[in-house]
């Protein structure tokens, strides 16, 4: 199979060209501020399949979704008081929230089939919101193999066993990367889940929600 393009964030046409991909069914791999992730259009069952593929992940574990602003976020999902808080405090950042889901034209491949919860971030890196600007709305999961380590670099991801990716937008070495947004589930009434502790710990959600008077326990 053919070796990724490779092209550098830092050229405007680059990143259009990396658009271009995106829009045409493509997989491509690009840099957050956590590690680097891979993505396509998570309106596309066909590009959204292909992530799966790529990564070795079983279809009934749903995907995130990435985008620029609290804007797009709310189109697609359905944030409460406590969303709202989390988002303000950590976004753009390394927390994913999945709240209640409002888009249904989000293929059904890209939530699991669920068709209530999406997962969904504002990244903190430029590169990548320079990106997300123009596609609006990426599927955002770690460039590596499911049961392999996440890449930082665009070395890593291509010493790795990841096969199938169309291009890498190359954002440099990810400083202060190599641990994942911490998970928080808000999709249903009752208290908040932590599903992942990543890059933020969860005694810090629980303490901002806390200081606000807002209750992890209940809505």
């Amino acid at each position: 199979m053919d070796e990724p393009q490779i092209f550098d964030c830092t050229l405007t046409e680059n990143i259009s060209k990396c658009v271009d991909i995106v829009r045409g069914g493509g997989v491509i791999a690009f840099p957050t501020d956590t590690v680097y992730g891979i993505g396509c259009d998570p309106y596309n069952d066909e590009a959204s399949k292909r992530v799966f593929a790529i990564k070795g992940r079983h279809l009934n574990n749903p995907l995130p979704v990435l985008t620029a602003t609290i804007e797009d976020v709310k189109d697609l999902a359905r944030m409460d008081s406590r969303a709202d808080l989390l988002a303000g405090r950590y976004w753009p950042g390394r927390l994913t929230l999945v709240c209640p889901l409002l888009d249904s034209r989000i293929s059904s491949v890209v939530i699991a089939g669920a068709h209530e919860s999406i997962a969904v971030r504002i990244p903190g890196n430029k590169c990548a919101v320079e990106l997300l600007s123009r596609c609006r709305y990426l599927i955002g999961t770690s460039a590596n193999k499911s049961s392999e380590a996440a890449a930082t670099n665009v070395d890593q991801i291509l010493s790795s066993s990841l096969i199938g990716i169309d291009a890498i937008l190359d954002g440099g070495y990810i400083v202060d990367g190599g641990m994942e947004s911490t998970i928080v589930d808000l999709s249903k009434q009752g208290p908040l889940r932590i599903i992942r502790e990543g890059a933020i710990k969860s005694t810090e959600i629980y303490d901002t929600l806390s200081r606000e008077g807002l209750s992890y326990q209940s809505l």
